[in-house]
């Protein structure tokens, strides 16, 4: 904890935080995960529509439908948070619509369209991937020790 938790407080301090959580209005903590199960299940059942719409019409094998759908899945996510609804429905959802890829194509896809006004590469090229570079960055690496421990237990005359 840092100091400023541990910092006595008065008396003063004491009652108005007391007063302030009184106040407080409490969370739907059973429907907000309602929510977030239903919707975010929403979209990992579009998810396996799509796939399947892939399998059954355009014979890609199961290995190979992966792709197409998180394509179409982010293609979709994009194109609702340029409407302005995906917002809507992650306010109401709150984290069922943060987990999946979507919300991931929903964060990049929204801080591209807000700073488009400052240029296409310093406004949304740059701003874009403030977010999007960490997690490209921690995903590469993660991949690189993963292959690197898998190689090294081939080496070695395991799996």
């Amino acid at each position: 904890m840092s100091n400023k938790k541990k910092k006595k407080l008065t008396p003063v301090q004491q009652e108005y935080q007391a007063f302030a959580k009184e106040r407080e209005p409490r969370r739907p903590l059973a429907l907000n995960s309602l929510k977030a199960f239903v919707v975010g299940g929403g979209i990992c059942v579009l998810g396996q529509v799509i796939s399947d719409f892939f399998l059954w019409n355009f014979n890609f094998t199961e290995k190979t439908v992966g792709n197409p759908t998180v394509a179409v899945l982010i293609l979709i996510s994009v194109i609702l948070t340029s409407l302005g609804i995906y917002d809507h429905l992650a306010q109401w959802a709150g984290a069922g619509t943060a987990v999946p890829v979507t919300g991931f194509a929903n964060s990049i896809a929204s801080a591209a369209i807000e700073h488009r006004s400052e240029g296409y590469v310093l406004g949304v090229g740059g701003n874009m991937f403030k977010l999007a570079g960490s997690v490209i960055t921690y995903g590469v690496f993660a991949a690189f020790v993963v292959a690197l421990i898998k190689t090294t237990i081939a080496a070695l005359g395991g799996a």
